[in-house]
């Protein structure tokens, strides 16, 4: 019988995000998909800002960006020609350092994530199938089979992360509870020609129904996704040249070659829970959504994050078992939360009503334009769609509010001279952070916890996000604030730690320095 941490089943953008960041915490992890090689094909494209943060604290992001397209602007096509022109380069300027849209397919995507992976010792083990599991209620024994032989496995903790149809999910007895949408997509790599945005992306928006153009590779081919034919919505096996002449009706593109095409019908799904004892349920296992927005595919990922340093604390004594009772409510808040938006939103640009088609083809062009050449409205569209507004206020271990930050949010982006207040992130650990002076005797009561505190010069830059002169700011290791101290009160911030028994990765180290900040070590 082997030993391992945590045992994740499934090694698609989930598992093998969960498994780079516990390697990287230090956890001895395995990771095994019946699948006999990784994906060669792909329908997510979209890599939205909070996971390009979440890449940069591991070390991977600039990996990342080499093998994708950043996308530089939307254009809105109708029958009557081009509606609307919509920047994608800069507008989340000051929310993130990735404030733009960027498109990366998930196949390549998964092959930087196992590069790294195996960099740092752990291949996935392929051709692997989770035959049965049994919570012990001090260890998780699994049993694998690979090739005909079984394997039994003692694991510390099983992670979920085996898709829609996840074994783990039946294992527990979850209902995953939803329904499927009438429509059926098709989505197409190929090459071709037409009016089609350098660097952009094309949506053409007619009465019945929208199309969506989009780079793929740095080779030059395009993604096209959009709605299948009513009249061929029913045939037993849809074929790309049977809806040859809509899809270049509707893209604008000429097909030349045609190198992957499929079609798939849309679900909506959120699982009941996605934790029972020492088994977890990450992306989508627990839950799946329609493509608006390109959400889905990130979610998985930030779910990955949130329970990997949780794991990681409480595996290596570093936190009290009860850290891991946050996972559920703060994960699943959210997944049901962008279930009600993603079906709201999808429901509307895929309606065959006459009414609301008429309204997609003539006023959203044009309240899209208006809304999103504003900061405001830019802004606001930016936060929704990149993940960067994601917040935990109403979790368990969120605490305070401290100017317009409260505990649970993720921390502000403060950009400073050469660097910003992001780069101590890359620790993965806690961190306290104030923006202003700190006050030397709350510096000196904090020494016993180890935890750094990291002191930012005061700006324009951290007001306008938000944030509260020398207030003090406790940071979780993805990110977002656990406390928000209107006042620099030690007191408050050794309460919380000892009230999950946190400590930190390294309780010596020498002080974190960036340039353009004042740094000192609590």
């Amino acid at each position: 019988m082997s030993k391992t941490k945590v045992l994740i089943a499934g090694a698609g953008p989930t598992g093998l995000t969960l498994a780079l960041w516990l390697t990287r915490l230090g956890v001895p992890v395995r990771i095994f998909d019946k699948a006999a090689a990784p994906g060669e094909t792909s329908r997510a494209l979209a890599v939205q800002a909070r996971t390009l943060e979440f890449h940069r604290q591991v070390g991977i992001v600039d990996d990342v960006l080499a093998a994708g397209v950043k996308l530089e602007r939307l254009t809105v096509h109708t029958p009557a020609g081009v509606a609307a022109r919509l920047p994608l380069s800069d507008f989340g300027r000051g929310i993130s350092p990735y404030s733009f849209a960027f498109a990366l397919p998930q196949d390549i995507h998964e092959r930087v994530l196992i590069t790294h992976l195996e960099r740092a010792g752990v291949e996935v083990e392929r051709s692997t199938e989770l035959v049965a599991f049994q919570d012990k209620g001090d260890a998780v024994i699994a049993t694998l089979s690979k090739n005909g032989r079984t394997e039994t496995v003692n694991a510390a903790y099983l992670a979920g992360c085996d898709g829609a149809r996840s074994t783990v999910r039946h294992g527990l007895n979850i209902g995953f509870p939803g329904g499927t949408y009438e429509q059926a997509f098709y989505v197409a790599d190929v090459k071709g020609t037409g009016e089609i945005s350098r660097n952009g992306m094309d949506t053409t928006i007619s009465t019945y129904g929208f199309a969506i153009v989009m780079p793929v590779r740095q080779s030059g081919s395009v993604r096209l996704i959009g709605i299948v034919p009513k009249a061929h919505e029913a045939d037993d096996t849809i074929t790309f040249e049977a809806i040859r002449a809509d899809v270049e009706r509707d893209t604008g593109v000429k097909v030349d070659e045609v190198n992957w095409f499929s079609t798939y019908r849309v679900h909506h799904r959120v699982a009941e829970r996605f934790r029972v004892g020492r088994v977890f349920l990450c992306g989508d296992a627990g839950h799946i959504h329609s493509p608006a927005g390109g959400q889905g595919m990130n979610t998985g990922m930030g779910d990955a994050v949130n329970l990997a340093w949780k794991l990681a604390a409480v595996v290596q004594g570093r936190a009290d078992p009860r850290l891991l009772d946050s996972y559920e409510p703060e994960r699943i808040a959210f997944a049901r939360k962008l279930i009600e938006s993603t079906d709201t939103a999808f429901r509307f640009i895929t309606s065959r009503s006459r009414l609301i088609g008429l309204f997609r083809r003539y006023l959203m062009p044009k309240i899209l334009n208006i809304a999103l050449h504003t900061s405001f409205g830019s802004r606001a569209f930016f936060g929704v769609i990149s993940q960067a507004a994601i917040q935990y206020r109403a979790g368990p271990i969120s605490s305070g509010t401290a100017g317009k930050v409260s505990g649970g949010d993720r921390l502000p982006y403060v950009p400073t001279p050469g660097s910003d207040n992001f780069e101590p992130l890359r620790s993965l650990d806690w961190q306290v952070h104030v923006y202003g002076e700190v006050n030397a005797e709350f510096r000196a009561m904090l020494a016993s916890t180890g935890i750094p505190v990291h002191a930012f010069a005061w700006s324009d830059v951290a007001a306008k996000a938000g944030l509260q002169r020398d207030a003090a700011y406790l940071v979780r290791p993805d990110g977002h604030v656990a406390l928000a101290s209107p006042v620099q009160e030690a007191a408050s911030f050794q309460r919380y730690l000892a009230g999950l028994a946190i400590r930190p990765r390294t309780a010596e180290r020498a002080p974190y320095r960036v340039p353009g900040t004042m740094h000192s070590l609590a």
